[in-house]
């Protein structure tokens, strides 16, 4: 809004991608500039789930959980949707933490139950409502939920689990890159 034209240089449209690869990061980081209900959703949605992940995982796991949910969102559209799609929003991030919280909390079945109802009614407003990237979703829930297993599943009482922790994130961080590449190669327009 306040500077033209600059949420356009934001986008991820697969077709570009590998010409402008920070559209795979900063797609995640702006947003559309035609709904302010769904910044401000979005925006409290990582404001529930930072607040209830980041103090269990620590600053730099969440981050990390935040980065590769993100990046997974924008592999879900560079995989998922036509390359000449237009994505934009923290929704695939957003999804990530959702799915994230479900592996932390899952001694907790109340919560559990509770977040699956919600679930279900974000996946049903995904293929309803319009504008929705449900590529991106689906993208940043599995990045997500596979980085959340990452850090929670290994025991407390492993001497190394920092170690194996940020061992598994790395890994998983090489291969989301990896997997980016190819589809951003597969998806690239040829300027020639």
């Amino acid at each position: 809004w306040i500077i033209p034209g600059f949420t356009r240089e934001l986008v991820l449209i697969p077709a570009i991608a590998a010409y402008e690869p920070w559209r795979l990061i900063s797609s995640a980081f702006a947003h559309s500039t035609g709904s302010f209900l769904h910044i401000l959703m979005n925006m409290y949605g990582v404001y529930i789930f930072g607040t209830l992940l980041e103090p269990r995982l620590g600053r730099l796991r969440f981050t990390w959980l935040y980065l590769l949910s993100a990046l997974g969102g924008s592999l879900g559209v560079m995989l998922l949707s036509p390359v000449t799609t237009a994505t934009l929003g923290a929704s695939g991030a957003l999804a990530g933490l959702f799915l994230a919280t479900f592996v932390v909390l899952r001694g907790n079945k109340q919560a559990l139950r509770q977040m699956a109802i919600i679930l279900a009614l974000n996946v049903v407003l995904g293929f309803v409502v319009s504008g929705i990237s449900w590529q991106a979703h689906l993208g940043g829930a599995v990045a997500g939920i596979v980085a959340a297993s990452c850090i929670m599943l290994i025991p407390r009482s492993n001497p190394q689990r920092s170690k194996i922790q940020l061992s598994l994130l790395g890994a998983l961080s090489a291969a989301m890159l990896i997997l980016t590449y190819l589809a951003v190669e597969a998806a690239k327009w040829p300027l020639a």
